[in-house]
């Protein structure tokens, strides 16, 4: 059962009375459900990669982030022929995914009024090389398995931490597209 939190208490940094303003402007109108995240990527050399955050439209909105905005090197270690001036695109799908469960684990929580002091995680995931190569059409160019471990703490019984871990892993945006695919669509500018 969750418990009640007064709406200017702040719980894991969050104040839970928050989390419920977006849920009612949802309610009025589900135009206001709908986010379009944007990443814009251009090759740099050999397997080097530079991807850029910035706009995102939510909300009915564009957001433009005019004094910040996020970059990301990416790169492949050497025995993948890269030169390691970057974290992987493959990591980088790990790091996605631990953000976001954790993130949506923190709002769960502190919407319950579950005060935590640990969130961590720990990923890893197997890559079968040949189906990115051609090798095999057996073989998915993918990972084949995600393994995520959550050791969390907090103020509320180990069963309750549990059911908070299943219910941000079901609800994630990030798990829930990479453990239920999303149609790809691709073309040539």
């Amino acid at each position: 059962m969750a418990k009640s939190t007064p709406t200017q208490q702040v719980v894991n940094g969050i104040k839970p009375g928050a989390l419920f303003q977006p849920i009612d402007a949802i309610e009025q109108g589900p135009d206001v459900s709908r986010f379009n995240f944007r990443v814009e990527n251009s090759w740099v050399n050999g397997a080097h990669n530079r991807a850029t955050v910035n706009e995102y439209h939510g909300a009915k909105t564009t957001h433009r982030r005019d004094k910040t905005y996020f970059v990301y090197d990416m790169d492949e270690p050497p025995v993948l022929l890269g030169e390691d001036r970057g974290a992987g695109p493959v990591d980088y799908l790990l790091v996605g995914l631990a953000g976001c469960v954790t993130t949506t684990l923190v709002y769960l929580a502190s919407a319950r009024g579950v005060s935590l002091s640990r969130v961590d995680a720990e990923l890893d995931g197997d890559i079968d090389l040949r189906g990115m190569l051609g090798i095999s059409e057996d073989v998915r160019p993918g990972y084949q398995v995600i393994r995520m471990k959550l050791m969390v703490e907090g103020d509320a019984p180990r069963e309750e931490l549990a059911e908070l871990v299943r219910l941000a892993t079901r609800r994630s945006p990030v798990a829930d597209t990479i453990s239920h695919g999303t149609s790809l669509q691709v073309s040539l500018g």
